[in-house]
């Protein structure tokens, strides 16, 4: 679990720290643009921390969907979302430390004004947006996200190769920041907002729990996102996932079209084209269904691959045919 505490910190890190210099800063250190691109670049910095040990969800939504979706286990779910809690409140503790001058100065109430460096609002706290207008915007933010990495990691529809998964799934945050970021601040990740919100209210943001009309909003950034991401998720496997395998000559098992084709070893290494496919380059072959046949889920003898839990024991080569336990499973990564 520390691959996932390192990766969400390092992703907080860049996030949080990012609109604290803009917000507190003052004029000329940043605008809405470079906090879009901190925070994607926040996600990349973290998966690229934690991909090859956790696969880097950094996002209980993103989680949440693979234990839907994707076979991760379910057992694990709990000690990934503590350790991408406890992630994000440490970084933010980080940044709440280091900028602590920067932000009296500009908000000696430590008030709205300068909560939203740590925690969402509806509206960003000052446009006319409801708690529901916020609910429904990380709904519709994170399904979104979900949806992409899906699209991303599932290595029948051609991923991104040479390890450039992390990369692309932060260009996906940016452009989730630049589109949606009005209605709720895109939060878009329950561990992101939380833990930031439980720093914030113990260093002196006593109104951090509810939003600028009063009202308990700390819950809105937690439900919306895990609903939207069940809603990606179930959108991907339903009408892509499902439809890939018989592309390639093998028809998707029922209920859980694309799960099995996860492009990542457990190691979160991505394959090459290759073994993507599992055909040379130039070629399109079809999957033998037949007992021995080249089925990408069933590893060679000796490769220590154990099927219940996607992983590759310790000490063995890595298989590129195992699916993993998740995507990357970059999750975001979402996840912001």
């Amino acid at each position: 679990m520390i691959a996932e505490f390192l990766g969400t910190m390092i992703l907080i890190l860049f996030g949080i720290g990012v609109v604290a210099q803009v917000v507190a800063g003052g004029p000329g250190l940043g605008d809405h643009d470079s906090i879009a691109w901190a925070w994607g670049l926040g996600v990349v910095l973290g998966v690229y921390t934690a991909a090859r040990i956790s696969g880097a969800h950094l996002n209980p939504a993103v989680t949440i969907a693979l234990a839907a979706f994707r076979k991760f286990p379910w057992k694990s779910v709990v000690p990934y979302i503590i350790a991408q809690v406890a992630g994000a409140f440490v970084g933010a503790l980080l940044v709440r430390w280091a900028y602590n001058k920067v932000l009296h100065n500009a908000d000696p109430g430590l008030t709205a004004k300068t909560q939203t460096v740590f925690s969402t609002l509806p509206g960003n706290g000052t446009l006319p947006v409801s708690l529901w207008g916020g609910f429904l915007d990380q709904v519709i933010g994170t399904a979104i996200l979900v949806f992409l990495i899906f699209v991303l990691t599932d290595r029948l529809n051609d991923p991104p190769l040479s390890n450039l998964t992390p990369f692309i799934v932060g260009l996906v945050v940016v452009a989730i920041g630049m589109a949606w970021g009005t209605n709720a601040g895109y939060a878009i990740n329950p561990a992101r907002d939380f833990g930031p919100r439980l720093a914030s209210y113990i260093t002196g943001y006593g109104t951090a729990w509810r939003d600028q009309y009063n009202q308990l909003y700390w819950w809105v950034p937690i439900a919306a996102p895990i609903i939207g991401g069940l809603i990606g998720g179930l959108i991907y496997v339903t009408l892509i996932g499902r439809v890939l395998p018989y592309l390639q000559g093998t028809e998707a098992p029922a209920g859980r079209g694309g799960e099995v084709e996860t492009p990542v070893d457990a190691a979160g290494g991505v394959p090459t084209g290759e073994q993507q496919t599992g055909t040379p380059r130039g070629s399109r072959g079809v999957i033998d269904p037949t007992p021995g046949g080249n089925d990408p889920r069933r590893p060679e003898p000796g490769s220590g691959f154990d099927p219940g839990t996607g992983r590759l024991d310790p000490g063995t080569r890595r298989d590129p045919r195992d699916p993993g336990s998740g995507p990357m499973d970059p999750g975001a990564g979402p996840n912001r």
